[in-house]
């Protein structure tokens, strides 16, 4: 049975235009399958129809997986149903869009802890901004800015907790720098950010930065005598420590 941690964590891109192909390889590698199931769950776009034809179109009919979505907004599925569908893929792919209602629509469900026992069954978690945060602690949020309120600000969600970090995507292309700062020196925590076509691939206790360009980028955050120090995560393709990374250093 498969056992080990597998987690992919995409800070942004435009799938569409298969702006993330290299880490979306990866993705689809780490499963072991030639074929693999992959399961979309579109939860955070609102169940978003052109969002499902552009996964099918990419992970389907570009890279030869049998895609598969999960749908919870209009009428979601059994619980029973959905845990099958769940549990029964080798990859799962989270898509972006609003991270805090997700988040509660999930746990309402009981989708989080099926989502922690497809993490112990090392099936493959993957996903893209609101679909990278929820794998972590928390993240840094724009989930205020699908309001109706035109002045909003950037907040710390609660995700599933599998990996004890703050994740931040998009980090340089929407300019999140100084947000994500401020609330790694107000509320602590180790912070980790991506810009678009960068990703976090975890898998067991060992950790490495992905990107498909060449300028994309990861970062470390953390809090040191009331300052925030930020640091450039290695690109390298050896795995490193998953606990250096966690660690105020």
């Amino acid at each position: 049975m498969k056992t080990t941690r597998k987690i992919v964590a995409i800070g942004g891109g435009e799938l569409k235009m298969l702006e993330t192909a290299d880490i979306d390889k990866r993705i689809i590698e780490l499963t072991g399958e030639t074929r693999p199931k992959a399961l979309f769950i579109p939860t955070a776009s609102g169940d978003a129809d052109g969002y499902m034809d552009t996964f099918e179109t990419c992970y389907g009919n570009h890279f030869g997986c049998q895609t598969r979505t999960l749908n919870l907004i209009q009428s979601p599925p059994a619980f029973e149903k959905m845990a099958t569908l769940v549990l029964d893929s080798d990859l799962i792919y989270v898509g972006g869009g609003n991270t805090y209602r997700m988040m509660k629509i999930w746990r309402r469900l009981g989708l989080d802890t099926v989502l922690a026992e497809a993490a112990s069954r090392g099936i493959v978690l993957s996903g893209l901004s609101a679909g990278a945060i929820c794998w972590f602690k928390y993240g840094c949020s724009d989930s205020r800015s699908f309001s109706d309120n035109a002045e909003w600000d950037y907040i710390r969600v609660s995700g599933l907790g599998f990996i004890n970090a703050v994740y931040c995507p998009h980090y340089h292309s929407e300019k999140r720098e100084v947000a994500f700062s401020k609330m790694i020196e107000k509320r602590g925590g180790i912070g980790i950010a991506c810009d678009n076509n960068a990703a976090i691939e975890i898998v067991g206790n060992r950790y490495r930065v992905l990107t498909s360009t060449p300028t994309a980028k990861a970062y470390k955050l953390f809090k040191r005598s009331g300052h925030t120090i930020v640091s450039e995560l290695p690109q390298d393709s050896e795995y490193l420590p998953l606990d250096d990374l966690l660690k105020r250093r």
